[in-house]
């Protein structure tokens, strides 16, 4: 890589964890949640691919085979002889401003107190809107029962003191989730101490799923390439 696009990539991930670091200052303190705000936060340096987050999600809920609560994006970058894999954890975002809940014509998703985004499967019709208004393709339509589906941040684990599964699972000890409001917590604390990124925060929905990136990472690039896998 010359000096001229080595500049650009610092940059370019100068730019993107400045606008990152917007969605948790906002969040301390605020007078409409005072309680916790859950998030999680994925260290790209430590991912190493091996898609135990995936296995584990789809071991507990029993997701369809080519369906996924959670996944993760696999690409290469550079050119032979210089080349290198980058990998990128995927799953529901559980925005602050979700476009997915406004949408819903039944109330069927909606978001918790806790910010956690869930769906009401009892009242949900299957209408697929939810799905087309993700901008982050983090929900998919069930073919078993029809409704829609996706990542919950395991809440009935949350709600029992527990982590998500993808994070018990996670061999590497890249993902952390707890509360992003309390500045004791460890998801707090990685977010304050390094640069992280969101996806596409230039929509305004405030994701509640920060990364960690390896430097010279152009994090738009990897979010573009499309994710081929089995499971």
């Amino acid at each position: 890589m010359d000096e001229k696009r080595r500049n650009v990539v610092k940059a370019v991930a100068a730019t993107a964890a400045a606008a990152a670091m917007v969605p948790i200052s906002s969040l301390a303190g605020h007078p409409t949640h005072p309680g916790p705000r859950y998030g999680m936060v994925i260290d790209l340096r430590k991912c190493t691919g091996c898609h135990s987050c995936t296995i584990a999600c789809k071991s507990e809920y029993e997701v369809p085979k080519g369906k996924w609560r959670a996944w993760v994006k696999d690409v290469e970058q550079g050119k032979y002889p210089n080349v290198s894999r980058q990998f990128l954890p995927r799953l529901c975002n559980h925005c602050e401003d979700p476009p997915c809940v406004s949408v819903c014509p039944t109330k069927a998703a909606h978001k918790r107190d806790d910010g956690i985004v869930l769906i009401d499967y009892d009242i949900c019709v299957g209408c697929g809107y939810c799905i087309v208004a993700c901008p982050y393709d983090a929900r998919f339509r069930n073919p078993i029962d029809g409704v829609a589906n996706k990542c919950t941040f395991c809440s009935h684990r949350v709600d029992k003191g527990l982590k998500p599964v993808c994070v018990d699972n996670c061999t590497g000890r890249a993902r952390v989730f707890g509360d992003l409001t309390d500045p004791d917590s460890e998801a707090f604390k990685l977010i304050s101490q390094n640069p992280t990124i969101v996806l596409k925060p230039e929509l305004g929905t405030d994701p509640h799923v920060f990364y960690i990136y390896p430097e010279g990472t152009i994090m738009g690039r990897i979010e573009e390439e499309s994710y081929e896998g089995g499971f």
